[in-house]
């Protein structure tokens, strides 16, 4: 494990333990309460957030590798989040924290697998239109942020229901 792949895992544990600490003292009317704009509720974010961990590493992988990440879009991702919010509609909170706590760990424990080598590594991102991308910067544009993402959508939308 080096220096960098170890703080990048502990980025990502920091943000899926701050989504989880917030999201385990929600109400169950907070926990059910939709966003404005994409109307995913509160529970169905945080279970999003858990359920992407896998693919997230899954790509950054392939980039560790040298190989590109090709035919993933912005559509395909859209499609891919309103079939989530439809399929977990109802996921309880338990469940949901339970996710996250297992995918986050598993992914950290993969971050930290990578030697700085394969951080360094680039290749075109489709998802980027093509951009040449490090792993590391993957990583952290995907994995690393999502959590902090989500946590903060979902802080703005209880601090507007107050």
């Amino acid at each position: 494990m080096g220096q960098r792949s170890n703080a990048l895992a502990e980025r990502l544990e920091q943000g899926a333990g701050a989504l989880a600490a917030l999201a385990g003292g929600l109400s169950e009317q907070d926990w059910q309460r939709r966003g404005d704009q994409d109307r995913r509720k509160v529970g169905v974010l945080v279970h999003h957030v858990a359920t992407m961990y896998p693919l997230e590493i899954q790509l950054a992988q392939a980039l560790a590798g040298g190989q590109p990440i090709a035919g993933v879009t912005w559509d395909a991702v859209h499609e891919i989040n309103g079939k989530h919010a439809g399929e977990f509609d109802g996921v309880s909170k338990a469940e949901a924290l339970e996710l996250l706590r297992k995918n986050s760990a598993a992914a950290a424990a993969a971050i930290r697998a990578l030697s700085d080598e394969q951080l360094d590594r680039a290749a075109p991102v489709s998802l980027n239109s093509d951009a040449p991308l490090t792993c590391q910067f993957f990583l952290e544009d995907h994995a690393v942020r999502h959590s902090y993402h989500h946590l903060a959508a979902i802080r703005r939308l209880l601090a507007g229901s107050s």
